[in-house]
């Protein structure tokens, strides 16, 4: 029997590839006769570019970027086997886990560092870029990025914005006459792990700024600043969708994954031509998972937390419709197991096990998170086995 084994990380704890190594271990410890095949996953948020890097055998490039707070920092830039694909992380370099917690405030966090990373992608000749944009501390509408890439967003003297989406309800016009030429020539794909548009009750500033450090006011300020760049952009701005397709200026707010990241979907769409897709199949495509899921009998799946969000365009979501087109059962293990997690069933899954046991503290949960996923995917396997006879 051929069990595809492809967890995301569990955030705080176990990275996708080490995930999946505890659940392989613990399945062939219960059922030594199964054959494990080892898939690790992301759905475009922190851990992407390791997945991504390692399935096409490719390489870590180091950069010096702007990091979130405006201080230089080093930051890693993938890329893949092909020599033409680069995989940039914003997380790493305009991530949450990147500013300390009495310092968290998306007003003034800028994605200037992202931009840096598609510059060192355009320097290393990449043809194509995949940009991972989860786990984000910003809320900047991707400004920073277009920014450290030769944009400049005015005030109505004519002078530059600071860094930030608290300054852009002063927006007057943007002037993208130097933005770098080359990045014309570049396929770029975002991968989102959410599908939120950029303003309103479901948008980046209500949903993801109080995540960020921001206030009820603060929060105020962050939607009106993000409803000003969406008009002058649409006032100012022909906005391309990919490379050649042409849509209204009015759409690309309302677009999925618009929101994601504090609106950095949303900016590199209108300003560098992005494509936004849902993270896990760009994911999936880039490892062959198609391939991996038709030649076996069991998936395994997981991640840290599942909710109601994790039906949202998350990694398990994505594994669970893939798997219900082969007609693959499909499991997932979870750290916790929330409300909502339900809707997962409509989507594809067949079965969600928690693996905490007894009264653990959070702590000792992620200290243990290895030993715990072995354990159940262990007695999981032992079931099975019984089962089949």
């Amino acid at each position: 029997m051929r069990v595809l084994v492809c967890p995301d990380k569990f955030k705080g704890s176990l990275t996708a590839t080490q995930a999946a190594e505890a659940i392989a271990r613990g399945f062939s410890e219960g059922w030594p006769e199964a054959e494990c095949l080892l898939c690790p996953l992301a759905d475009g948020g922190e851990g992407t570019l390791e997945v991504l890097v390692r399935a096409t055998g490719g390489r870590l490039v180091e950069m010096e970027v702007t990091g979130p707070l405006g201080e230089k920092r080093k930051a890693p830039l993938g890329i893949c086997g092909d020599g033409r694909t680069a995989i940039v992380e914003m997380a790493a370099a305009s991530g949450l886990e990147l500013i300390p917690p009495e310092r968290r405030d998306p007003r003034w966090t800028t994605t200037a560092g992202t931009g840096d990373l598609l510059r060192g992608a355009l320097e290393l000749g990449a043809s194509r870029i995949i940009v991972g944009i989860g786990g984000s501390g910003t809320n900047d509408g991707g400004t920073g990025m277009a920014s450290a890439l030769g944009a400049r967003f005015l005030d109505g003297e004519g002078r530059e914005l600071l860094p930030g989406g608290g300054h852009l309800h002063r927006l007057e016009r943007i002037d993208l006459s130097g933005l770098d030429p080359r990045i014309r020539e570049v396929e770029i794909e975002v991968a989102s792990d959410v599908d939120n548009p950029l303003l309103g009750p479901e948008g980046a500033s209500r949903v993801y700024a109080p995540q960020k450090g921001a206030g009820p006011e603060d929060v105020e300020l962050l939607e009106k600043g993000l409803a000003r760049l969406a008009e002058v952009v649409s006032g100012q701005l022909e906005v391309s969708k990919g490379q050649d397709e042409w849509y209204s200026p009015a759409d690309p707010a309302h677009m999925p994954g618009a929101g994601a990241a504090g609106g950095l979907g949303y900016g590199l769409a209108v300003f560098l031509g992005a494509r936004i897709r849902p993270g896990i199949e760009v994911v999936m495509e880039a490892v062959g998972f198609d391939e991996l899921l038709s030649t076996s009998r069991l998936a395994i799946t997981g991640e840290g937390r599942l909710d109601g969000q994790t039906a949202h365009g998350k990694t398990v979501s994505g594994v669970a419709r893939k798997a219900a087109e082969r007609k693959v059962p499909l499991l997932a293990l979870a750290g916790e197991i929330a409300s909502g997690a339900e809707a997962l069933h409509r989507a594809g899954l067949t079965a969600m096990f928690c693996i905490a046991r007894g009264p653990l503290s959070r702590e000792d949960s992620l200290c243990q998170a290895y030993p715990l996923l072995a354990a159940t995917s262990r007695e999981i396997a032992r079931l099975l086995k019984a089962f089949r006879g």
